[in-house]
């Protein structure tokens, strides 16, 4: 079961590689559904499927944008351009992108969930069009899921398994257009449905009536954040070839946390498989120490309640420090000596420690590290920093 974890940039992509996805997913500034990530120009693009190749990792590229009549010959030289670069699969949704693809180039094709596969006849009708994987809308159960895989066990089939939920059906929302022009079908979401509502009456202007849905509150539209660790045996069991993280839009902090957590989850499902609900408290608690909102195992474990009433806010029990990179800590946020601070390390393990002391350029101590600085730091206990190692801090 591959791992695929979310490369918004340069950096989350080799952040995601050292953490231990199998493969990431990459956007370029066109067609790729996020145009707040940072994205890659092409000559990001080739440093980082290099990159990822050369450790034996893959790198898909989204376009699964919806086009229209005028971007079609922009999109042709958008493919041929990253074909030259032979990443590993493009993603899309557009049933033309699909044939645009299938006749200049010979790279895997992945239909997007934005294409809202549900069923095994779709399944097949793509397969005959020839797609290769195949991501499932997320609105399918374990049962629905195991249907399809059992029937057409010879394509690939991929499930997303964390990070943020749409309330719209597959992310096909009308919403953030209709308030704001923002078209979230084609990358640019102002997420209106985090918002607060009120009703108005007719004749009294001005006066807001907060929706009481029930007792919980008034943000009616607000999804919890998905998180399948739970039942990720269950994904293996019946023979899912991948499992996506969202979040091309999150931290770099993010990217390594849930990369790790995930990792680590597999390789016990893989080699020991009984000692995965004894560790799945452990696992759970690590992803409790990234930026979510309440978690919920979403359509695959059939929860009823997929909404969050009482607030769109993120529950944030930790602060990203810094990362350990050509032998320097890049801080990210402030510190200083004497803080309390965990290690964490790319085998998903954290260590607890003490800023002794913090040396900038090498020699000159200072009290407090600010954002931007490359420093060196001195723990108690002593602690020697890998490549990617970060440390962060509970927030009190």
């Amino acid at each position: 079961m591959e791992l695929l974890s979310p490369a918004g940039t340069l950096e989350k992509l080799k952040v995601a590689v050292n953490f231990g996805a199998d493969a990431v997913y990459a956007g370029v500034k066109q067609f790729s559904l996020r145009e707040r990530a940072g994205n890659f120009t092409i000559e990001e693009l080739n440093e980082g499927i290099n990159y990822a190749h050369a450790k034996g990792r893959k790198v898909y590229i989204t376009l699964n944008a919806f086009m229209k009549n005028h971007e079609i010959e922009n999109f042709k030289k958008t493919v041929d351009a990253i074909a030259e670069l032979h990443p590993d699969g493009f993603i899309v949704a557009d049933i033309g992108a699909l044939s645009i693809i299938k006749e200049r180039t010979d790279i895997p094709i992945h239909i997007s969930t934005q294409a809202n596969v549900t069923n095994i006849a779709t399944v097949k009708a793509y397969k005959d069009l020839g797609a290769n994987r195949i991501i499932l809308a997320r609105e399918l159960s374990l049962k629905e899921i195991a249907e399809i895989k059992k029937a057409i066990p010879d394509i690939e089939i991929e499930i997303f398994v964390h990070g943020a939920m749409c309330m719209a059906y597959s992310g096909r929302c009308l919403l953030s257009s209709y308030l704001t022009a923002r078209d979230p079908n084609r990358g640019n979401c102002a997420q209106s449905c985090r918002w607060k509502y009120y009703v108005v009456e007719e004749k009294r202007e001005g006066e807001l009536y907060p929706i009481e849905e029930d007792h919980h509150g008034t943000y009616i539209f607000n999804s919890k954040d998905l998180c399948a660790l739970p039942l990720l045996d269950k994904l293996y069991e019946i023979g899912v070839d991948s499992v996506k993280i969202e979040g091309r839009v999150k931290s770099i902090y993010y990217v390594a946390v849930t990369t790790a957590v995930y990792r680590k989850a597999i390789n016990i499902i893989k080699n020991n498989p009984e000692s995965f609900k004894t560790e799945l408290p452990r696992l759970i608690e690590e992803l409790d120490k990234i930026s979510h909102r309440p978690y919920t195992t979403g359509f695959l474990g059939q929860e009823k309640e997929l909404q969050y009433y009482p607030t769109s806010s993120y529950i944030r029990k930790y602060k990203f420090l810094a990362i350990y990179k050509n032998n320097l800590w890049e801080v990210k946020n402030p510190f200083k000596i004497g803080d309390k601070v965990e290690l964490f390390s790319k085998n998903g393990e954290s260590i607890k420690a003490t800023i002794k002391k913090i040396l900038k350029n090498g020699e000159k101590q200072i009290h407090t590290a600010h954002t931007n600085y490359k420093i060196d730091i001195e723990f108690t206990p002593y602690l020697k920093p890998n490549d990617y190692d970060i440390i962060r801090k509970e927030i009190t």
